[in-house]
Protein backbone atom coordinates (compact mmCIF):
# COMPACT_ATOMS: atom_id res chain seq x y z
CA UNK A 1 0.00 0.00 0.00
CA UNK A 2 1.22 3.34 -0.62
CA UNK A 3 2.11 5.86 1.99
CA UNK A 4 -0.05 8.31 1.35
CA UNK A 5 -3.73 5.70 1.06
CA UNK A 6 -2.05 4.28 4.57
CA UNK A 7 -2.44 7.37 6.24
CA UNK A 8 -5.48 8.89 4.54
CA UNK A 9 -7.70 5.98 6.11
CA UNK A 10 -10.34 6.27 7.44
CA UNK A 11 -9.22 4.71 10.84
CA UNK A 12 -5.79 7.09 10.39
CA UNK A 13 -6.25 10.43 9.41
CA UNK A 14 -8.94 10.00 7.42
CA UNK A 15 -8.51 12.22 4.52
CA UNK A 16 -5.96 12.96 1.85
CA UNK A 17 -5.83 16.15 2.20
CA UNK A 18 -4.25 15.98 5.78
CA UNK A 19 -2.26 13.57 4.56
CA UNK A 20 -0.62 15.60 2.93
CA UNK A 21 -0.53 18.21 5.11
CA UNK A 22 0.94 16.05 8.13
CA UNK A 23 3.65 14.72 5.17
CA UNK A 24 4.56 18.74 4.35
CA UNK A 25 4.92 19.49 8.20
CA UNK A 26 7.69 16.61 9.01
CA UNK A 27 4.98 14.90 11.15
CA UNK A 28 5.29 11.18 9.56
CA UNK A 29 8.18 8.58 10.21
CA UNK A 30 8.73 5.27 8.68
CA UNK A 31 10.89 3.16 10.73
CA UNK A 32 11.91 6.50 12.30
CA UNK A 33 12.79 8.09 9.27
CA UNK A 34 11.24 11.47 8.99
CA UNK A 35 9.16 11.70 5.29
CA UNK A 36 8.01 14.00 3.46
CA UNK A 37 5.58 14.61 0.49
CA UNK A 38 7.93 13.43 -2.27
CA UNK A 39 7.53 10.12 -0.47
CA UNK A 40 3.77 10.06 -0.37
CA UNK A 41 4.19 7.25 -3.36
CA UNK A 42 6.53 5.41 -1.43
CA UNK A 43 5.58 1.28 -1.04
CA UNK A 44 5.01 0.15 2.49
CA UNK A 45 7.00 -2.85 3.27
CA UNK A 46 5.06 -5.72 5.49
CA UNK A 47 7.45 -4.76 8.90
CA UNK A 48 7.28 -0.89 8.30
CA UNK A 49 6.84 1.17 11.15
CA UNK A 50 4.63 4.40 10.21
CA UNK A 51 4.26 7.16 13.40
CA UNK A 52 2.92 10.31 13.73
CA UNK A 53 3.45 13.26 15.68
CA UNK A 54 0.36 14.73 16.42
CA UNK A 55 -2.79 14.15 18.05
CA UNK A 56 -5.43 11.97 16.39
CA UNK A 57 -7.61 13.33 13.43
CA UNK A 58 -10.31 15.26 15.07
CA UNK A 59 -8.92 16.21 18.36
CA UNK A 60 -7.39 19.48 16.72
CA UNK A 61 -8.21 22.64 18.38
CA UNK A 62 -8.10 25.44 15.86
CA UNK A 63 -5.05 27.59 16.09
CA UNK A 64 -5.07 31.25 16.77
CA UNK A 65 -2.61 33.03 13.68
CA UNK A 66 0.21 34.36 16.01
CA UNK A 67 2.71 36.49 14.46
CA UNK A 68 2.91 38.37 11.34
CA UNK A 69 5.07 37.15 8.23
CA UNK A 70 6.93 40.53 8.48
CA UNK A 71 8.58 39.41 11.91
CA UNK A 72 10.43 36.55 9.67
CA UNK A 73 14.07 37.30 9.82
CA UNK A 74 14.91 36.15 6.25
CA UNK A 75 18.47 35.18 5.70
CA UNK A 76 18.39 33.62 2.52
CA UNK A 77 16.05 33.08 -0.17
CA UNK A 78 16.21 31.16 -3.78
CA UNK A 79 13.23 29.62 -6.06
CA UNK A 80 14.24 25.97 -3.96
CA UNK A 81 14.43 27.27 -0.17
CA UNK A 82 14.14 29.71 2.41
CA UNK A 83 16.55 30.10 5.13
CA UNK A 84 15.25 31.74 8.81
CA UNK A 85 16.84 33.08 11.52
CA UNK A 86 14.14 31.58 14.32
CA UNK A 87 13.64 32.96 17.67
CA UNK A 88 14.15 31.53 20.91
CA UNK A 89 10.41 30.82 22.07
CA UNK A 90 8.49 29.93 18.73
CA UNK A 91 8.59 26.67 17.11
CA UNK A 92 9.48 25.19 14.29
CA UNK A 93 6.55 23.60 13.16
CA UNK A 94 3.24 24.08 14.59
CA UNK A 95 2.38 21.44 17.45
CA UNK A 96 -1.09 20.01 18.34
CA UNK A 97 -0.30 20.35 21.19
CA UNK A 98 1.24 23.88 22.20
CA UNK A 99 -2.04 25.67 19.72
CA UNK A 100 -0.98 28.84 21.70
CA UNK A 101 2.92 28.99 20.74
CA UNK A 102 3.38 30.67 17.32
CA UNK A 103 5.47 28.72 14.32
CA UNK A 104 7.98 30.13 11.86
CA UNK A 105 6.26 27.52 10.12
CA UNK A 106 3.22 29.73 9.88
CA UNK A 107 4.48 33.01 9.47
CA UNK A 108 6.02 31.37 6.36
CA UNK A 109 2.61 30.33 5.17
CA UNK A 110 1.14 33.75 5.08
CA UNK A 111 4.15 35.07 3.63
CA UNK A 112 4.10 32.41 0.90
CA UNK A 113 -0.35 33.64 0.94
CA UNK A 114 0.12 37.32 0.58
CA UNK A 115 2.59 36.22 -2.68
CA UNK A 116 -0.25 33.80 -3.98
CA UNK A 117 2.38 30.92 -3.06
CA UNK A 118 1.89 27.36 -1.69
CA UNK A 119 2.80 26.20 1.40
CA UNK A 120 7.07 25.91 2.80
CA UNK A 121 7.62 22.55 3.11
CA UNK A 122 9.59 21.44 6.20
CA UNK A 123 13.63 20.01 5.85
CA UNK A 124 14.53 19.86 10.00
CA UNK A 125 13.98 21.68 13.08
CA UNK A 126 15.32 23.39 16.12
CA UNK A 127 13.70 23.75 19.60
CA UNK A 128 10.92 25.67 20.98
CA UNK A 129 13.52 27.94 23.20
CA UNK A 130 16.51 27.44 20.94
CA UNK A 131 17.33 30.41 18.61
CA UNK A 132 19.07 29.50 15.05
CA UNK A 133 18.69 28.95 11.31
CA UNK A 134 15.73 26.79 10.08
CA UNK A 135 15.57 25.78 6.29
CA UNK A 136 12.26 25.04 4.54
CA UNK A 137 12.15 24.06 0.99
CA UNK A 138 9.80 26.06 -1.76
CA UNK A 139 8.74 22.46 -3.32
CA UNK A 140 9.01 19.03 -2.70
CA UNK A 141 12.00 18.05 -5.28
CA UNK A 142 13.86 20.66 -3.11
CA UNK A 143 12.53 19.13 0.06
CA UNK A 144 13.53 15.70 -1.14
CA UNK A 145 16.83 16.97 -1.85
CA UNK A 146 17.79 18.95 0.99
CA UNK A 147 16.69 16.05 3.55
CA UNK A 148 18.94 14.07 1.88
CA UNK A 149 21.60 16.07 2.62
CA UNK A 150 20.80 16.20 6.39
CA UNK A 151 20.02 12.53 6.48
CA UNK A 152 23.99 12.05 5.21
CA UNK A 153 25.18 14.99 7.30
CA UNK A 154 26.64 17.17 4.87
CA UNK A 155 24.81 20.25 6.97
CA UNK A 156 27.48 21.69 9.48
CA UNK A 157 25.21 22.11 12.43
CA UNK A 158 26.82 24.39 14.99
CA UNK A 159 25.19 25.54 18.54
CA UNK A 160 26.05 27.27 21.13
CA UNK A 161 24.91 26.48 24.81
CA UNK A 162 25.24 27.33 28.67
CA UNK A 163 25.93 24.59 30.66
CA UNK A 164 26.36 24.48 34.40
CA UNK A 165 29.69 22.87 35.73
CA UNK A 166 33.17 22.73 33.81
CA UNK A 167 33.07 19.91 31.09
CA UNK A 168 35.98 17.78 31.83
CA UNK A 169 38.14 17.44 29.33
CA UNK A 170 37.35 20.60 27.41
CA UNK A 171 36.98 19.35 24.43
CA UNK A 172 35.94 16.02 23.08
CA UNK A 173 33.04 13.84 21.84
CA UNK A 174 29.49 12.57 23.19
CA UNK A 175 28.24 9.38 22.25
CA UNK A 176 24.98 7.91 23.59
CA UNK A 177 22.29 5.27 22.35
CA UNK A 178 18.99 6.92 22.49
CA UNK A 179 15.37 6.15 22.51
CA UNK A 180 12.45 8.27 22.17
CA UNK A 181 9.39 8.20 25.14
CA UNK A 182 6.46 8.53 22.70
CA UNK A 183 4.57 8.95 26.20
CA UNK A 184 7.17 11.13 28.03
CA UNK A 185 7.96 13.10 25.19
CA UNK A 186 11.91 13.07 26.03
CA UNK A 187 14.82 11.45 24.84
CA UNK A 188 16.23 8.82 27.62
CA UNK A 189 19.37 6.92 27.39
CA UNK A 190 19.24 2.93 25.92
CA UNK A 191 21.18 0.03 26.04
CA UNK A 192 23.53 -0.65 22.42
CA UNK A 193 21.09 -3.57 21.77
CA UNK A 194 17.98 -2.00 22.08
CA UNK A 195 16.18 -2.26 18.62
CA UNK A 196 14.56 1.10 19.43
CA UNK A 197 17.56 3.21 20.01
CA UNK A 198 19.35 5.69 17.67
CA UNK A 199 22.87 6.56 18.04
CA UNK A 200 23.53 10.10 18.71
CA UNK A 201 27.26 11.78 18.56
CA UNK A 202 28.11 15.28 19.01
CA UNK A 203 31.30 17.07 19.26
CA UNK A 204 31.84 19.81 21.69
CA UNK A 205 34.44 22.56 23.35
CA UNK A 206 34.72 24.86 25.95
CA UNK A 207 34.54 27.99 24.44
CA UNK A 208 34.61 30.37 27.88
CA UNK A 209 34.49 29.78 31.87
CA UNK A 210 32.66 31.02 34.56
CA UNK A 211 32.75 30.22 37.64
CA UNK A 212 29.45 28.37 38.12
CA UNK A 213 28.89 27.22 34.63
CA UNK A 214 30.60 26.78 30.70
CA UNK A 215 29.69 28.60 27.57
CA UNK A 216 30.11 25.60 25.14
CA UNK A 217 30.13 24.85 21.13
CA UNK A 218 28.54 21.85 20.34
CA UNK A 219 28.63 20.44 16.84
CA UNK A 220 26.18 17.83 15.82
CA UNK A 221 27.33 14.60 14.18
CA UNK A 222 23.57 13.04 14.30
CA UNK A 223 20.14 15.02 14.57
CA UNK A 224 18.25 13.35 17.38
CA UNK A 225 15.55 15.57 18.73
CA UNK A 226 16.76 17.07 21.99
CA UNK A 227 20.41 16.04 21.35
CA UNK A 228 22.58 18.53 22.89
CA UNK A 229 20.06 18.80 25.78
CA UNK A 230 19.88 15.18 26.63
CA UNK A 231 23.87 14.43 26.06
CA UNK A 232 25.19 17.72 28.55
CA UNK A 233 22.70 16.34 31.10
CA UNK A 234 23.63 12.88 31.00
CA UNK A 235 27.31 14.44 32.11
CA UNK A 236 25.95 16.34 34.87
CA UNK A 237 26.17 19.31 32.33
CA UNK A 238 22.56 20.54 32.85
CA UNK A 239 21.77 23.59 30.20
CA UNK A 240 20.93 26.89 31.75
CA UNK A 241 17.15 27.50 31.96
CA UNK A 242 16.36 23.59 31.02
CA UNK A 243 13.17 21.84 32.41
CA UNK A 244 12.24 18.83 31.01
CA UNK A 245 15.85 17.44 31.76
CA UNK A 246 16.36 17.48 34.62
CA UNK A 247 16.85 14.59 37.29
CA UNK A 248 17.84 13.87 40.86
CA UNK A 249 19.18 16.88 42.80
CA UNK A 250 19.19 19.15 39.60
CA UNK A 251 17.37 22.55 40.03
CA UNK A 252 17.18 25.70 38.38
CA UNK A 253 19.38 27.96 40.41
CA UNK A 254 20.93 31.54 40.05
CA UNK A 255 24.63 31.49 37.78
CA UNK A 256 27.30 33.01 39.17
CA UNK A 257 29.75 34.01 35.73
CA UNK A 258 32.01 35.72 38.03
CA UNK A 259 32.11 39.17 36.57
Amino acid sequence: MRLDKFLAAPERLGSRARAVTALERGKVYVNTIEVGVADSGRRLAVGDIVRLWMDRPGSARARPRIGRAGDLDVVFEDDDLLVVNKPAGILSVPLERKTDVPSVYEQIEDRFRSHGKRRPFVVHRIDQNTSGLVVFAKHAEAQKRLKLQFARREPDRVYLAVVYGHPDPASGSWRDMLVWDTKALIQKETHPRDPNGTDALSEYRVVESFRDASLIEVRLRTGRRNQIRIQARLRGHTLVGEERYVYGPDTLRTIDFGR
